[in-house]
Formats: C-alpha cells, sequence, structure tokens
C-alpha cells in the first residue's frame, strides 16, 4: 500500500475506517428495515454542501474548507432526516412516500444551488461536484484526519448505544414497555448514520455512501444470525471493501475511488449470495437437490411395498444405489425391509394425523420425518395396536 504514494496510502487509511463505521452504523438501519432512510440522509447533504460554500465566501472566504462544507452538510442532512420524521409521524403518508419526497426535494434544491455558484465569481467552486461521486485526488491530511476522526467518534457512540439500539431493532414494543424512549433512540441511530454519510461525501460522495452503508450489513446477514456477529462481520467487511477499492483505484491511472470501493462491496455481497453456507443460492440449491432426492427414494419404497413398478429412472437409480433395488426393479432383502418400514410409517402418520390428541405431533409431518423423532415408544406402541395386522406386516 505504502508504494503506491502518501496520497493512496491516506485515502485507504480513511476509507478503511470509513467502510468499518458505515457497515456498523447501517446493520441498525438494515435490521430495522428502515435502509432508504440512509438514502435521504444522504440525498439531503447537497443543499448543505452548497449553502455552507455560500456562506464562507460571504465570509471572505475560498469555500473549499472541508470542516465547514461538513458541517454545513451534517446541518442540512439533520433537516430532512427531521422532515421524513414529521412526515412519517404527523400526516397520514408512509415512510417510504415520506423519504422519497424528502429526497427529491432536498436533492433538486442542492442541483439548484451549485448550478446558482458555478455562475458566481468568487470562490473556488470547482470540484464541488466531487461531493455526488466522490473525489479523491486532492485529499489533504487534514481532510483525511477529519474522516478518521468522525469515523472513531462514530463507532465510540455505536458501542455506546448498541444494545438499546439491538433491542429497538428487533422488539420496540418491549423497549417501549421497558422505559426506553424508542423515538429518540431512532434518531440517535439515524443520526450515526447522517454522521458516517457527513464524513464519506469526500471519498464516495453523497450517492455511493447509501451502497457502503447497505451492502455490508446485507452481506454480512448471509453468514450469521446473530445480531452481534452482523455488525462485526459488517464492519469487517466494509472495511475490506474501503480498503481493497482504494487499492485498486491507486493501482491504475483514471479509476475513481468511490465508484471502486462500492464495485468490491458488491463482490463481497455476492460471494455471500451465491456461497454462504446457510443461505446463499449454492447451498439452498444442494438442499433442495437433497431433498428432491429423499422424496425419491421415499416414493420409490412405497411403491415397493405395495407391489407398484417403478417407472422413474432416478427413482431406480436411487434405489439401487442404496442397496434397495435391483437394476430390474425388483426388491432385494434390504429393500423390502426398508419398503414395509416406509409403509408401516406412513400408516402410523395416517393415523397420528386423524388423532386430535397429537395435533402437535401431526403439524411436523412432511412424508420424510421418521416418526421416531417425534414419539416415543411408547406412544407408537399406542398407535400400533389400533393399526390392522395388515399394516403390520
Amino acid at each position: 500500500m505504502l508504494d503506491l504514494g502518501y496520497n493512496a496510502a491516506l485515502v485507504a487509511v480513511g476509507a478503511t475506517l470509513l467502510g468499518v463505521a458505515a457497515g456498523v452504523t447501517g446493520t441498525f438501519l438494515f435490521l430495522r428495515k428502515r435502509a432508504l432512510v440512509s438514502d435521504a440522509i444522504s440525498h439531503a447533504t447537497l443543499p448543505g454542501v452548497a449553502l455552507a460554500f455560500m456562506v464562507m465566501v460571504a465570509l471572505g472566504g475560498d469555500g473549499r474548507s472541508l470542516p465547514g462544507l461538513l458541517l454545513g452538510s451534517a446541518m442540512s442532512a439533520w433537516a430532512g432526516l427531521l422532515a421524513v420524521s414529521w412526515l412519517s409521524r404527523r400526516t397520514r403518508l408512509a415512510e417510504d412516500a415520506a423519504i422519497g419526497a424528502v429526497l427529491s426535494v432536498f436533492f433538486g434544491f442542492g442541483i439548484v444551488l451549485l448550478t446558482v455558484i458555478q455562475s458566481l465569481n468568487a470562490g473556488r467552486q470547482a470540484g464541488l461536484e466531487g461531493f455526488l461521486l466522490g473525489s479523491t485526488a486532492g485529499m489533504l491530511y487534514t481532510d483525511a484526519l477529519v474522516i478518521v476522526v468522525g469515523g472513531a467518534l462514530a463507532l465510540a457512540l455505536v458501542l455506546l448505544l448498541r444494545r438499546p439500539m439491538l433491542i429497538v431493532t428487533f422488539d420496540p414494543e418491549y423497549a417501549a414497555a421497558t422505559g426506553r424512549d424508542v423515538t429518540r433512540i431512532d434518531l440517535a441511530m439515524m443520526g450515526l448514520v447522517l454522521a458516517v454519510t457527513v464524513v464519506g461525501l469526500k471519498i464516495v460522495g453523497l450517492i455511493l455512501i447509501v451502497a457502503l452503508l447497505i451492502i455490508p450489513p446485507a452481506a454480512a446477514r448471509f453468514w450469521t444470525d446473530r445480531a452481534d456477529r452482523v455488525v462485526l462481520l459488517s464492519g469487517a467487511l466494509g472495511g475490506i471493501a474501503g480498503l481493497v477499492g482504494t487499492l485498486l483505484s491507486a493501482s491504475a491511472p483514471n479509476l475513481p475511488t468511490g465508484p471502486i470501493i462500492v464495485l468490491v462491496a458488491f463482490a463481497l455481497f455476492a460471494t455471500g449470495f451465491f456461497l454462504s453456507p446457510h443461505r446463499g443460492i449454492l447451498a439452498a440449491a444442494l438442499r433442495y437437490r437433497h431433498y428432491q432426492r429423499q422424496v425419491h427414494v421415499r416414493q420409490g419404497l412405497l411403491a415397493l411395498a405395495q407391489g407398484q413398478p417403478i417407472y422413474e429412472r432416478l427413482t431406480l437409480r436411487l434405489l439401487r444405489r442404496a442397496g434397495h433395488a435391483r437394476p430390474d426393479g425388483v426388491a432385494t432383502d434390504q429393500g423390502r425391509a426398508a419398503a414395509a418400514k416406509s409403509l408401516l410409517d406412513e400408516r402410523r402418520w395416517q393415523l397420528l394425523r386423524a388423532d386430535p390428541d397429537f395435533e402437535a405431533a401431526a403439524a411436523l409431518y412432511d412424508g420424510l420425518r421418521p416418526i421416531e423423532s417425534v414419539l416415543t415408544a411408547d406412544q407408537i406402541a399406542l398407535i400400533d395396536r389400533t393399526l390392522t395386522p395388515e399394516a403390520l406386516v
């Protein structure tokens, strides 16, 4: 990394910490099913950037001070966040409609202000459009320091507030019943997202910061079902995306840092989407294939038990592989025993499902589950007493 130059190392450090902070803070919005709020916050920063530039120019500066621009963007984003909250609570608009309205109005107002700024003769307005998609080419040490400090403070606040935020995320009614102020915790959660959005404007821009807030939590969710692990893994994936994306953009000329970071984050998401052992596409396909084969074997055994011919090639092949049938479809000794057991279990399940006393156990029937995994030996013996002698053969 250091061989790529001072600026690349500077951006890499800032982008890595930004990715960690974005992944961790975005997890709570993702689990709260309010991911679009981050979109409204990011787009609401644009008028703040433009207004902060105009104010600094009016006060005699050049308008390019990063702390001043970030402060303006934070104030504008907070106003947008309050507008979404007010519209959602005080009007009949749904939250998604309120987000759409605030997002479009603030972003449109920001574009108008940028157009006005370009016509001014005062200040150094060139480069403000970099806040849309990010701009790291001219990043200074002070700029990186602002990003690092802001990201570190956001992570520290998440560490302090993680328990109440997790409770509100999964059970807001319980949180309210235990005396927690759900509205304030929600605002604190969104405030942390706002802080990360503001500090990330320089690297990935207001449009792409949404991806850095949402993609790492979505990718982490493929790998675990525990909320605390999702938070940690999301931060790790966000940091990897920031670091790898920065190094890739620095390794070749004219590669934009922000979009490359987002593409790396998507690659991590796609990896979990396809290869996760619990929720991935490949694992789901393998589970379905295994289930399908179980169904074929079960149906084949029932057919053998009832003396019916087997026409399905896959069924016959699976029975032969398990040692239950010969190539001509005739059951082996092992197959006859397995077939008799399958038919007996099927008749047991029929009686079980018709008996109201076994309603809870009957709900577990799927045609494949062994009855011994649901009932005790005494319960099975009780059912067997009601079977005809032919069913026990």
